[in-house]
């Protein structure tokens, strides 16, 4: 079942922006506590009880979209949704065999890093825009 989980969206212009585009495909979606932030992101797609590992939460405030079963068609209506109501999320994801056992915290670290790759990337080569950007 395709669905998306959102991590820290606070404010509410946006969130509402989000649902709505998600809504407008028939996509649920679900806000993650920061307290589940630390649970396997099977676990939590899954809606399982498991608790949260012992030890100091994984909190994060970076906002972030984690995707999961969109087919492509989905996926590209998806995006464009968010261009078209304005809602801006800098670190989003599909879920993959690997990140599935990973926790919300180890997944943002790692957008984060691949983030700061392709800022270093685009600021080598001044005057080239970004191939996954559309034409208008």
């Amino acid at each position: 079942m395709a669905q998306v989980l959102l991590y820290n969206i606070r404010e509410s212009d946006k969130l509402v922006k989000i649902k709505l585009a998600l809504y407008r495909l028939g996509i649920p979606c679900r806000e993650v506590p920061p307290e589940d932030f630390a649970r396997p992101i099977a676990s939590l797609l899954n809606e399982e009880t498991h608790p949260s590992p012992p030890g100091a939460p994984e909190a994060f405030s970076e906002e972030m979209l984690l995707m999961d079963g969109l087919s492509g068609p989905t996926f590209s209506a998806f995006l464009d949704e968010l261009r078209t109501v304005g809602a801006s999320v800098a670190l989003k994801a599909v879920v993959t065999e690997q990140n599935a056992a990973w926790s919300s915290h180890r997944l943002c670290r790692e957008l984060q890093r691949e983030q700061q790759s392709l800022q270093r990337l685009s600021a080598k080569r001044p005057g080239k825009k970004s191939a996954h950007r559309k034409k208008r």
